[in-house]
Formats: C-alpha cells, structure tokens, sequence
C-alpha cells in the first residue's frame, strides 16, 4: 500500500470489520491513546462498525489537553510582559487556564505570535535581539526533537534572547499509570504510531509483561486502526500479551535513532504534571543543565501550582478514558468550541471537540 486512497478502501475496512467481529468472543475495552485516532475514529464512524462487545476508550493523547493549567498560566504571564514575543502553535492559544487563555492576552496588546516550528521563534529572535522571545514548547516525544533542535540552535548562535517554556511529556508512563489506576479498565492499547516512529518500541515491552496486556502499534486512517484492533483482539483473545508493530512501514524498533539522541543531548527525564493525571514520576522532560540557560521557568520565574475552578467540565475523567465526552453535563450546552470549559473542547485533538464536530450535541441517556 502505498496511496491514501488505500487506507479508506471500502471493502478492506469491511474485510477487517468482519475479521474482527469474527474474533470476538467476549466483552474487551481498548483504549487508543492518540488523539489523532480519535478523531479519526468519529471521522470515520469506525467504532459503530465494531461489534457491541468492543469498547474504544479515549485516553490522554493529546499533548494541548494535559498541559496543566500552572504551565498555561505562566505562559500568560510570560506573554503579558513588555518586550516579550511569545510564541506557540496555534492550537495553544484558547487552552484555558485558570487566569484565561493567550488569545485573550494577545486582544490586550501582548505580542503572542503562532508559528509553525519552534525554528521559526529562533529566526523571530535573532530579528528582534532587543526582545526576549519565548517558544511554547508543548508536546510527546513527537515535538521534543523540533524543540531540541531550536535549543542547540539558539546554543550554537550564542543566541542570549531566546528560551523555551517547557512542558514536554512522555506516553509510555502514562500508560502505566492509566494501568496501575483503581478504576483503571483498559484491556489493550492501541499505540501512537507517530510518537513510536521518533522513540522506537522498545520502552513500551516492559508494560505490557507488567501488566498483561497487549499494545498495539498503528496508524492514523481507517485501515490502520481497524488493523490494529484486530491485531488487539486476537491477542486478547489466544491470551498473549506484547508489543505488536501494525505500522511498520513507518515505525522502526530503535525508532529514529538521530532524533533519540539529539533529545537525550538536550533534555533529561523528570517528573511532570498532566492535567486530568497529576504529577506522574519521570514522565516529561526538562532541558539539561548545558542548557538551562534556555529554560523560561529559570529565566522568569517557576510555574507555581494554581487552584483549579468550579467547573462541571469533567476532562479529567475523559482524559483518564473513565467517562465518554457525552457524559459530560456540559457537553454541547455550556461548553462548546466557540465557548469551552475544558481543553478537551478546545484542542484539534481533543476527544470532546471530536465528539462535537462528527457526532453532534446529544447527551448519553441518563446522564
């Protein structure tokens, strides 16, 4: 395969609908972890075209929905400051915190500026040397090596204007902890085939033994992921547990060993907050020594821990996979994309914003 066209075909996804209702023996809750898949799935409708016995979970694949709230409002602080340009992606801009959202500070004068590449803050800098520029550093291992390679930049420039506010995490850990969680009920995983084409395999091996479950790699069309939930069912069914690769013609087992090493140069692994998650040991990174005079939080201060508000948002619990966006009772009244409550709304890869654009405003009945 090697068009588009092919991962929509028609009747592959019957083929591998069927295959898979075939394979189904027993009730099983998989959660994929991506929020690409998600939105692919309500895209395509391709959890209706499962047999009722498998469940899709959502999980916290989405690197703008579990920034916490402390590093959001830090960046409005930073971005409020004069003869500050700050930078971020878009999708950055209406996540709120608890003192509002950079689109806000940006209508009251402040210089928040989107870009495409945290490259393109590194040029915004060296134009503009008389002002502090800060780049919003937000991701999975999929941006840490982008970001990596703005921070050597700037190192090698002996660029002094430049910094990057970091809140870089890691999915393998939050996996475990989704595992290792009381009301934790995910049976199988459905891995993010682009976070494992930068990182590789290998760290995903030692969850699955740990906790006997089966994590399956894929992609992001209908073709991939009705692949890789049959791969997952059938590994549930014969009772085997392991990584299996379904996108290997993207992903490699030592992943993409350049980018690994660059972000091992310039990032170590810490603890970090998620929000919906709390703090999770060693999973986020933060810039090395070699460079911290790089870092945003040195330069201006720590992001402190701020109280979240009264909200009946509950993303959190759709982060966690323990409740459908639909059983939210904000869902598609109080919280909308022009006027959300939670992340989850708001970001291109959230699962309620996915939810509200492919499945309309209806409520779950009973909730």
């Amino acid at each position: 395969m090697k068009y588009m066209d092919e991962y929509r075909d028609a009747g592959t996804v019957a083929r591998l609908t069927e295959a898979i209702a075939a394979a189904t023996t027993q009730p099983w809750t998989i959660m994929e972890i991506c929020g690409g898949q998600t939105h692919a799935i309500m895209r395509f409708g391709l959890d209706q075209m499962l047999p009722e016995a498998i469940m899709l979970v959502h999980g916290p694949g989405c690197p703008v929905c579990v920034t916490p709230e402390a590093y959001v409002d830090k960046a409005l602080e930073i971005a409020a400051l004069p003869g500050v340009i700050f930078c971020s992606f878009g999708d950055m801009l209406r996540v709120p915190g608890v003192k509002g959202d950079l689109l806000g500070v940006k209508a009251r004068g402040g210089d928040v500026r989107i870009v495409y590449s945290p490259l393109d803050a590194v040029e915004i800098a060296r134009a503009n040397p008389d002002r502090e520029v800060v780049f919003f550093a937000v991701g999975f291992e999929t941006t840490a090596p982008a970001n990596a390679i703005a921070a050597y930049t700037a190192k090698s420039e002996g660029l002094k204007n430049f910094s990057l506010l970091v809140s870089q995490v890691l999915v393998p850990p939050a996996m475990e902890a989704l595992l290792g969680a009381p009301d934790g009920h995910v049976q199988g995983f459905l891995a993010a085939g682009h976070v494992c084409a930068v990182m590789g395999t290998a760290a995903y091996g030692p969850i699955a033994s740990r906790f006997k479950v089966p994590i399956v790699v894929t992609g992001f069309e209908p073709v991939d992921i009705l692949g890789g939930i049959l791969a997952c069912v059938q590994a549930l069914e014969e009772g085997r547990v392991g990584v299996v690769n379904k996108y290997a013609r993207i992903v490699r087992p030592g992943g993409n060993e350049p980018a690994r090493a660059l972000v091992d140069e310039v990032f170590e692994i810490a603890d970090r907050e998620w929000r919906g998650l709390g703090v999770l040991p060693e999973s986020g990174l933060v810039l090395r020594e070699a460079f911290a005079g790089f870092d945003a939080e040195r330069r201006f201060g720590p992001a402190g821990v701020r109280p979240s508000v009264s909200s009946p948002c509950v993303s959190g619990d759709v982060l966690r996979g323990v409740r459908s966006p639909l059983q939210c009772p904000a869902f598609g009244g109080a919280c909308t994309p022009e006027h959300p409550l939670g992340v989850t709304m708001v970001s291109s890869e959230g699962a309620c914003a996915a939810y509200y654009r492919y499945r309309g405003t209806t409520r779950m009945a009973g909730d």
